[in-house]
Formats: C-alpha cells, sequence, structure tokens
C-alpha cells in the first residue's frame, strides 16, 4: 500500500488491490503508480466527481509520463472515512473532465 497526501492534508490510500484494479482496466497505467500518487498530491486541478469524491486532473508531456504521449492524468479518489482511491486514467480531453466544475486550482 502507498499514500498520497491530498491537497486538503488528507491521506490517500492507494492500495494493491485498488492498483491491480486500475491496471486490470488500464493496462497502459502500469508503471504509472508514482504519477497517480503525484497527481493527488500536486495536481493541476481538483474537480467534482459524481457523488463525494474528487478527481485530480494533472498534465503529463511525453518527457515526464513513462508509459504514455501527452496526456492529463484523471485520479478519482474519495476524502471521507474511506480515503482511498478509487480509479485513474489518462486522458487527451481534459475539457470533459473540467465541466463538471473546478474546486480548487493551481
Amino acid at each position: 500500500m502507498r499514500i498520497a497526501i491530498s491537497k486538503s492534508g488528507v491521506p490517500i490510500r492507494l492500495t494493491h488491490k485498488q492498483w491491480a484494479h486500475i491496471v486490470d482496466s488500464h493496462d497502459y497505467m502500469a508503471g504509472n503508480m508514482d504519477q497517480v500518487l503525484e497527481s493527488v498530491e500536486d495536481p493541476d486541478y481538483i474537480i467534482r466527481g459524481w457523488t463525494d469524491e474528487l478527481i485530480a486532473l494533472k498534465y503529463y508531456d511525453s518527457v515526464n509520463s513513462i508509459s504514455v504521449s501527452e496526456k492529463h492524468m484523471v485520479v478519482v479518489y474519495k476524502e471521507g472515512n474511506d480515503r482511498f482511491i478509487i480509479t485513474a486514467f489518462m486522458t487527451s480531453k481534459p475539457d470533459k473532465m473540467l465541466r463538471r466544475g473546478t474546486i480548487w486550482q493551481k
């Protein structure tokens, strides 16, 4: 298990089970665990989730990303009682995510 500290100062867990789920669902994410954690700790945006989740969005160019070309990392997580990363993936269309409503911006 790894821990990231969110912008609110809350420890967010990335369990082995959730990491396996992320990599099984998005095989290109293998090797990008550090970027997932970094996206929670130092996002460009924090966006409203579907219910009580938060979404961290961080831009990575092809130099800083291990396994993909330039994209935005999307990390969905909870800060409530559970405090864990739900899922993570990359997108080339951050505008779709930003339409949900920005809570925080760098």
